[in-house]
């Protein structure tokens, strides 16, 4: 099992399912993703992407969709590189957002577990996450999946004239990087 507890999130009382995401979806992950731009406890960002900019920021694979029965979508989570240089491309940094009137119903999980898994099939043996400090509900969830904390960044930016402090969890895979996989993108 890849998150703890992760069982009891694929019960007959689910109203979700993880599908892979097309260009399709871009304008809703958008959408979702400026949601918490606004929380300002999510992100640096101050303003939403365009499509094109968010597409060349993440890896085509393992991105991610929580879609209910009536084809609303959820939350989203994706990967984008941990750094351009090559002996790093087993190296991801995840991006996980629900949509606000759907938190706290177990999808961040969900997608989580699943990127996980997906991030594994593609060679990635490392996902690393920065989270703000005030974000308990981001730490726990990653906590909850196996990551552990490796540091902080104290006063690593600022966000609206307000220097932020950052922690960073990461999580190795048991199954990727043993030191012949070799990494597709």
């Amino acid at each position: 099992m890849i998150c703890r507890s992760a069982k009891k999130m694929y019960n007959k009382d689910m109203n979700f399912k993880i599908r892979y995401m097309t260009i399709a979806d871009g304008p809703e992950v958008l959408r979702i993703y400026e949601e918490g731009i606004s929380t300002g406890a999510a992100t640096f960002e101050t303003k939403v992407p365009t499509w094109e900019q968010w597409d060349r920021a993440h890896f085509w694979q393992a991105r991610l969709i929580a879609e209910d029965q009536e084809g609303n979508i959820l939350g989203w989570a994706a990967l984008s590189p941990g750094s351009s240089r090559d002996v790093y491309a087993g190296v991801a940094e995840i991006s996980i957002y629900v949509a606000e009137s759907y938190r706290r119903q177990q999808i961040g999980l969900a997608l989580l577990h699943r990127l996980i898994a997906e991030s594994e099939k593609v060679g990635v043996w490392t996902l690393t996450a920065t989270i703000f400090v005030e974000n308990e509900a981001s730490i726990a969830l990653h906590r909850r999946c196996g990551f552990r904390r490796v540091g902080r960044r104290e006063k690593i930016a600022q966000l609206h004239g307000e220097w932020k402090d950052v922690v960073i969890y990461e999580r190795r895979s048991a199954l990727v990087g043993k030191g012949d996989d070799e990494v597709r993108r």
